[in-house]
């Protein structure tokens, strides 16, 4: 029997409830010992499908089509010395390294609710699912991404602000809290649950080092919480879609049917064995998409589709106190003011953000989270545009990201070595100075920051904590 020291015999026990005989389990054993190919999702935030194909044709990538994922492909490449997160268009936010399985919960949320303005995601950092949804929602209606972890809250929004997203608010709190604090607020929830990961074996030799069958279902306990409360949170009608990267029916199926148990007459499960060509292969009786990697060679993964059909008694209100929002919404004619000063720097939003104000701080806010105000302290709500001072404006880079539209005045086009010297975060020297003080420098048609003409030099304005080093680019 192929079995190594990483597949504790609790756990083996647990798969073979799952998979089809032991053929098959010999089948997932022997591809979770084989190294996990590269995927990335195209940001339709920044560039089509169409034209990253046409960009990257000569790079000598193999691109394969995910077929879950319009936008996803896998990737192998010819040159594997550069990291991948190195190369100019990921770090301009034209694409998202995101492993293939994880596509799948944003696919099936938005398959069921495509015009989806209210939506949360539990668990969100690092934002690979947020960015997703966000570029599924063309950075209109709103986002809470909420992520437990601290230290994880700064890489979610580095992500989301290289993406160019625009329509997400930041909150660090234990997802259980959502239920209490925006009860039967949002149209469309993805939990992807914390779990256990025995799907990311293949990328993680250690995933199942601590595993034991105790720790399994203290984690299912915490699931059971993370649901329950993000059921709480959605609107009748709306759609849940619980995910794990985990295999065992512990994490995954028992987590649902506990839902179904407690509320009856509320929880439909919608299937998903039509999601995409091929679902069938991981579909579980129920609908569920149970899918082992030997499947389709990816990471292991489980997702269900859930919709509300009735609602629930309220849970006690929360005891804690959210504050005084420190942001008050800008006059019409500061905000017209404003829009105009942006418009000659080549900063363009529409209804879908609001313009609010603090001290001397202006932030656009998206509009289809005003309800959520007041009633959960936020980290961090849409994009700080700029700061105001005495003779003007100073627009702030997330801003010039997510908003300059290609063919402004003010863009003037880095070399291949100015943008590189431009993300190691030092002064560019060009050979021909731009004739205005104030530029959007960009490199392959992507703004990467908005720079004063300082002498005979460009200032680096790019954010210290996003500069790097090594070796970039091809």
């Amino acid at each position: 029997m192929l079995v190594s020291d990483r597949f504790p015999e609790d756990f083996l026990t647990l798969m073979r409830v799952s998979l089809a005989d032991e053929a098959e389990l010999q089948r997932f054993l022997a591809i979770s010992q084989q190294p996990l190919r590269r995927s990335l999702r195209v940001n339709t935030l920044k560039i089509s499908v169409a034209d990253f194909l046409a960009r990257t044709a000569d790079y000598g990538w193999r691109l394969s089509p995910i077929p879950w994922c319009a936008e996803g492909f896998w990737i192998e490449r010819d040159d594997e010395s550069l990291p991948l997160g190195s190369v100019a268009e990921h770090l301009s936010g034209l694409f998202y390294i995101q492993e293939a399985s994880s596509m799948l919960p944003v696919t099936a949320l938005f398959d069921a609710a495509p015009d989806a303005r209210q939506v949360m995601d539990v668990a969100a950092a690092p934002g690979s699912k947020t960015t997703q949804m966000a570029a599924l929602m063309r950075n209109e209606g709103a986002i809470l991404a909420n992520e437990y972890s601290a230290s994880r809250v700064k890489v979610l929004h580095a992500n989301i602000s290289r993406c160019g997203v625009s329509n997400v608010a930041l909150t660090h709190f234990d997802g259980r809290v959502f239920g209490a604090a925006l009860p039967e607020r949002f149209d469309a929830i993805l939990l992807d649950a914390p779990c256990s990961g025995e799907g990311v074996v293949r990328k993680d030799a250690d995933a199942l080092r601590n595993w034991s069958l105790a720790s399994t279902e203290a984690i299912a306990d915490t699931q059971r919480d993370l649901i329950d409360s993000a059921f709480h949170a959605l609107q009748p009608g709306g759609t849940l879609i619980y995910s794990t990267c985990t295999l065992n029916q512990i994490e995954n199926q028992q987590v649902i049917h506990w839902l179904q148990q407690r509320y009856p007459d509320a929880v439909e499960i919608v299937p998903l064995n039509g999601l995409f060509a091929g679902a069938e292969q991981a579909s579980t009786p129920e609908g569920f998409l149970h899918v082992f990697p030997q499947i389709f060679d990816s990471e292991g993964f489980f997702v269900a589709r859930l919709r509300k059909t009735a609602r629930l008694p309220a849970l006690p209100a929360p005891t804690y106190k959210v504050g005084k929002l420190p942001f008050s919404p800008c006059s019409r004619k500061l905000s017209a003011e404003v829009q105009q000063a942006a418009a000659k720097v080549g900063l363009h939003w529409d209804e879908n953000h609001t313009l609010w104000q603090r001290d001397k701080e202006l932030w656009l806010f998206p509009s289809a989270l005003e309800s959520w105000l007041g009633k959960v302290r936020f980290s961090r709500i849409g994009l700080k545009l700029a700061e105001t001072f005495p003779k003007g404006y100073r627009w702030q880079h997330e801003a010039v990201v997510a908003l300059s539209q290609p063919g402004s005045e003010l863009e003037f086009a880095l070399t291949d070595a100015e943008a590189e010297t431009w993300y190691r975060g030092q002064d560019i020297h060009p050979d021909t100075l731009p004739n205005r003080d104030e530029v959007i420098v960009t490199y392959q048609q992507q703004p990467l920051g908005l720079a004063k003409k300082v002498g005979n030099r460009i200032k680096n304005s790019y954010p210290r904590e996003l500069v790097r080093d090594g070796r970039l680019f091809r």
